[in-house]
């Protein structure tokens, strides 16, 4: 049955029995749209069916998006403007767009890269028309300056002219390979042999984008609650109960007692959009079989920053032949004329979230702990060491984020990696121009020396329970495509 706002069966996000609601303030005050975040607050009365207390307050919604990241924000305004849904977007960070959507490159993507007919091929090409388009509409901060992707050795031009090729058979209009001296003649301060040139891949400023998203997605009666994670969930029937708690809450967790949610929510439909925690929270999801959830690597990036130069060396994005597990260490743009170099590609052990420590044993900043108390207790005391340090150790040690989700540490002795491989196509980086600036984590679904994987859209027919969709592995190209995944999230759900 189709949920309009003038005629609503379910209880509006915001009535959720009779939960406080806090607004807090916009990351940005620049947008002309007032947003209604909230955070969440919660009762402490909790003891059991399928391993939730009885006592937990339980609620039915429409529509749960879970991850307030670029994709999350998108599928929630599609499901609230173009399906009139009632939707509550949950997530454990204190704003929008906290994670890998804040931590990548901002480039829009022309779909080069990817297998003919696969998901990332179809979305990203989609995803970019659809991209451009709101960007002008809505007078997002965008710019096409295109791209350049270089070989700098004859053993690389077979794989450039595979890219090429790739890149005609996923629809991408306008590639030409250039011989070096022309590309050259564009970018003086460039080395290379040959060059494919892309002229539709572009930049955007992503907190923008979110942003406008955000906005759009409130205006149609969609509730963002912050701080507040979902730690779980159970099968009824043919429904999906979510298991809620502040996030605050779970900081004080002893990791030890048994972990009980503060609220059950009761949702038609529910989209897993986690991120990097997609994977690992869906095999929390009592009920469901745990085989047909992919497993999740990380690769950590790192990016530096070119400093010491008035003006940008490049007025094109400057790409390398690809590498394992990335697109290799590149240049990007920043509207701000910023020149970014990354990112690297380091295979780390992901944390996905403080209820998954739970009898586990991670490796946090190159050293193990035992048990979550004993991490928790290693965070917080680095945190407060952290506090007492000066602004200019911290530059000259490495920018250092410390966190119970994912460590998105810069370490800045990678910096000595980045020299030779910029070099191959920028011979005239000075040393020392290099600085650092922020890392990313990529939710993979394939790992070290492992081939590239596909997106994943799960639903019904995989994991048997309508009104749940399942988004693993949303890694590049994600930010160029998640308006086309939004459109066809939506379109599934239309059907149910």
């Amino acid at each position: 049955m189709m949920i309009t706002r003038t005629t609503r069966k379910w209880r509006n996000p915001t009535e959720i029995l009779k939960l406080m609601l806090t607004p807090s303030s916009s990351s940005s005050s620049s947008s002309s749209s007032s947003l209604r975040s909230r955070s969440v607050l919660f009762g402490n009365n909790f003891s059991s069916c399928n391993g939730v207390e009885e006592a937990v307050p339980r609620e039915r919604v429409d529509c749960v998006v879970i991850g307030a990241g670029v994709v999350g924000i998108a599928v929630a305004r599609d499901l609230s403007l173009k399906l009139r849904r009632q939707v509550l977007v949950i997530d454990s960070g204190p704003t929008f767009g906290t994670g890998t959507s804040s931590r990548n490159s901002e480039v829009i993507h022309a779909g080069i890269y990817y297998p003919p007919n696969s998901l990332k091929a179809l979305f990203c090409v989609k995803g970019r028309e659809l991209l451009y388009k709101y960007c002008k509409e809505h007078d997002i901060p965008h710019k096409q300056i295109g791209k350049l992707i270089v070989a700098t050795g004859s053993s690389e031009i077979p794989k450039l002219n595979s890219l090429m090729n790739l890149g005609i058979e996923n629809g991408v209009d306008g590639l030409r390979m250039m011989e070096g001296y022309e590309a050259m003649r564009i970018e003086p301060e460039l080395q290379c042999i040959k060059a494919l040139s892309s002229p539709v891949s572009g930049i955007v400023d992503t907190h923008s984008l979110m942003l406008s998203l955000v906005g759009e997605a409130e205006s149609y009666g969609t509730t963002f609650s912050y701080n507040t994670t979902v730690i779980g969930g159970h099968r009824e029937g043919n429904t999906i109960c979510l298991h809620i708690s502040n996030s605050k809450a779970l900081e004080n967790w002893d990791g030890k007692s048994p972990l009980q949610p503060e609220l059950v929510l009761v949702p038609n439909f529910v989209v897993n959009s986690a991120g990097l925690s997609a994977s690992s929270l869906a095999k929390r999801f009592d009920g469901i079989d745990s085989e047909v959830i992919p497993s999740s690597y990380y690769a950590r990036g790192c990016y530096f920053t070119l400093s010491n130069v008035k003006s940008s060396p490049f007025k094109h994005l400057i790409y390398p032949i690809p590498e394992h597990g990335g697109l290799g260490v590149h240049v990007t743009l920043d509207l701000n004329g910023q020149v970014k170099f990354g990112p690297d590609v380091e295979w780390i052990d992901g944390v996905d979230d403080i209820s998954s420590f739970m009898n586990k044993c991670f490796a946090h900043e190159g050293k193990r702990a035992n048990t979550l108390w004993d991490l928790l207790n290693r965070i917080k005391k680095e945190k407060r060491k952290k506090r007492k340090e000066k602004m200019f150790k911290e530059k000259e040690q490495g920018i250092r984020v410390l966190s119970p989700l994912f460590d998105y540490s810069l370490r800045t002795d990678r910096v000595n990696r980045f020299y030779p491989e910029i070099r191959k196509y920028y011979p005239s980086l000075k040393d020392g121009s290099l600085e650092p600036g922020y890392t990313g984590i990529r939710p993979k679904l394939s790992g070290p020396k492992q081939g590239s994987v596909d997106f994943v859209i799960q639903g019904e027919e995989i994991h048997g329970v309508p009104g749940l969709v399942n988004l693993f592995g949303i890694e590049s190209p994600g930010l160029t495509s998640s308006m086309a995944i939004a459109e066809y999230v939506a379109g599934r759900l239309s059907r149910l």
